[in-house]
């Protein structure tokens, strides 16, 4: 155990940004800066769902703290919503309202790993899932699946080869964070089925669940829900990143754990954003979603094809292997010259074993600034 001085060792191994340590010189920059490394939205949430709607004469205690299980109305809402997508029945007692779905990830970490114990991370992955596995002295595992197989059999075998008796969960993010790759429905039931007989937990990451342009999600939880853990945002689904607001659904006797480890880590979402969350779901909320699904979808769309690749299924992003276009400074050193041009994209290796891809984010700026920095950038790569 370290003593004063000394820090965790697993913390001190861990980065403090896993975007990119280059973001300090873009704000030095002199000139026009396109900052799309960030998983993020130039939109602010729909009018009638921001804090400037709210006030404490219509909400008294809006400034005080809620349930650590999350404001009753807002589960109740969410409730009904998670079963009419999904199709398999949901209680209010099958959610807790977490810190955004990081601290909700965060929770189901602290829940579900003892020291010691792997999950394996359907690769690429979110880049901070790798580093809350490690924040609760488990071990991530990545498992390329996307660029690596392309059966419902290959990836099963790319998740059977990488477990070992260690081995208590796995990760799964569709649609995906980097690639914008909607995981095909076969590819899903198979890792399950597998996932099952192995006697495994399953996480699964589904923020992007309204920003699907291609195929068609499916809901991990129903296909075993009793022991799926969903993860969902308000974050990504109505542009609160800011607000903190997201949501873990699982069987309600594992929530109870979980619950135990969110009360003692951030205590209770935020009030207002819960307040703000639950007007989001009504009919501002769902014109909002509209909106932006046809912004990003088109943006992903200019975005690929300006760099030469695939249209994203779904998401926010591109990731795009830049291996002949690296010296041997490797990716940083791509990176240390797009800073140069006021360009941040986020480094491959943040998402998994990919020295020679980068991320680009066709969300986190307006478009005309996001159209102009894929633009330095393809120019960059002679594209």
């Amino acid at each position: 155990m370290p003593r004063f001085p000394l820090v965790s060792p697993v913390l001190a191994q861990t980065g403090a940004s896993p975007y990119s340590t280059l973001a300090g010189r873009l704000a030095q920059h002199q000139g026009r800066v396109f900052p799309l490394h960030v998983g993020d939205t130039w939109m602010e949430p729909a009018e009638g769902c921001r804090m400037q709607d709210l006030s404490v004469e219509d909400h008294p205690g809006m400034h005080r703290y809620t349930t650590p299980h999350g404001m009753p109305a807002l589960r109740e809402a969410l409730a009904h919503r998670v079963e009419e997508r999904s199709g398999i029945d949901t209680t209010p007692d099958d959610i807790v309202i977490t810190a955004g779905g990081t601290g909700g990830l965060g929770a189901l970490a602290g829940a579900l790993i003892a020291p010691g114990d792997e999950v394996l991370i359907g690769a690429p992955y979110w880049p901070l899932i790798a580093g809350i596995v490690r924040s609760f002295g488990g071990v991530p595992v990545p498992v390329p699946l996307v660029g690596s197989v392309s059966t419902p059999d290959e990836a099963v075998q790319a998740f059977s080869e990488c477990s070992s008796p260690r081995t208590v969960a796995i990760y799964l993010n569709t649609p995906n964070n980097p690639t914008g790759v909607v995981y095909p429905r076969a590819w899903v039931e198979a890792i399950v089925r597998w996932a099952s007989a192995q006697e495994l937990w399953i996480w699964s990451d589904e923020v992007y669940e309204d920003f699907v342009y291609r195929g068609e999600h499916t809901y991990v939880r129903a296909l075993a829900p009793e022991r799926t853990f969903s993860a969902f945002s308000f974050s990504k689904a109505f542009g609160m990143a800011g607000n903190r607001v997201g949501y873990l659904v699982g069987p309600s006797q594992a929530i109870g754990q979980v619950l135990k480890v969110s009360t003692h880590t951030f205590y209770s979402a935020p009030t207002a954003g819960q307040i703000a969350a639950l007007r989001a779901l009504g009919p501002m909320g769902e014109a909002w979603i509209a909106e932006a699904f046809e912004s990003y979808r088109d943006l992903g769309r200019s975005t690929a094809a300006r760099l030469g690749v695939a249209e994203p299924q779904g998401s926010t992003f591109v990731f795009l292997d830049v291996a002949e276009h690296l010296d041997d400074r490797g990716v940083d050193g791509l990176l240390e010259d797009l800073v140069a041009k006021g360009l941040l994209v986020a480094p491959g290796y943040s998402f998994g074993p990919y020295p020679t891809h980068i991320r680009v984010c066709f969300t986190c700026a307006p478009p005309r600034i996001v159209e102009e920095g894929v633009d330095v950038l393809a120019r960059h790569l002679g594209r």
